[in-house]
């Protein structure tokens, strides 16, 4: 019995999530109000609220969610065997590909994680942490290889970062659209380039 309640529970928790991520594209995260999300879902505010304390938690579990199709995808791409080379180039284009198809096309999205970024919530740091840890591992796995030398890995794994911010910063990946600079290929070459052996 206890199993079922726990599984309409999370059913219902999912519902929540998948109408405040609709509403927050739809009219912005500022508009959308916890009542707005329980008539949709035809229930009072009190039950939305016995699954999230606040539309802050709410905005951070949609949040939380979005960022975690881009971490799972990158953990796809390391966990595949084969030259590293190809991979790492892969994992740092799609994680660009995947910020600006989530947040940068879609204003109303981008307004919820310029919030997010405002605010430096948890979720965020550890979207970061998570990202700078799978791009250290597809390093070690090239200096495994012989493909990279980095005696630092994880000082490597946060100059890759660091270097690739504009390409993955949802607020610098807007920012930067119109402005000059390196091509996203062209700064992957540069990082390449600085974790390439030296003889």
């Amino acid at each position: 019995m206890a199993l079922i309640s726990e599984h309409i529970e999370g059913d219902t928790r999912d519902r929540i999530l998948e109408v405040a991520e609709r509403l927050f594209r739809q009219i912005g995260y500022q508009k959308t109000t916890v009542g707005d999300i329980a008539k949709e879902l035809r229930m009072s505010p009190a039950n939305v609220y016995r699954f999230f304390e606040s539309k802050k938690a709410i905005h951070q579990a949609v949040a939380r969610g979005l960022m975690g199709e881009v971490e799972l995808e990158a953990q796809r791409i390391v966990g595949r065997s084969g030259p590293v080379l190809p991979r790492f180039r892969e994992l740092l284009t799609t994680i660009h590909r995947m910020n600006t198809e989530r947040y940068v096309g879609d204003s109303k999205l981008h307004e919820m994680v310029e919030i997010a970024m405002q605010e430096d919530w948890d979720v965020c740091v550890a979207h970061m942490e998570c990202i700078a840890g799978v791009i250290g591992q597809m390093i070690a796995q090239g200096v495994a290889s012989g493909e990279f030398e980095a005696p630092d890995l994880q000082l490597a794994s946060l100059c890759a970062c660091t270097a690739m911010m504009r390409f993955f910063h949802p607020q610098m990946i807007a920012q930067c659209a119109t402005k000059p600079g390196p091509t996203i290929d062209q700064m992957i070459d540069f990082v390449i380039a600085g974790l390439s052996p030296r003889h």
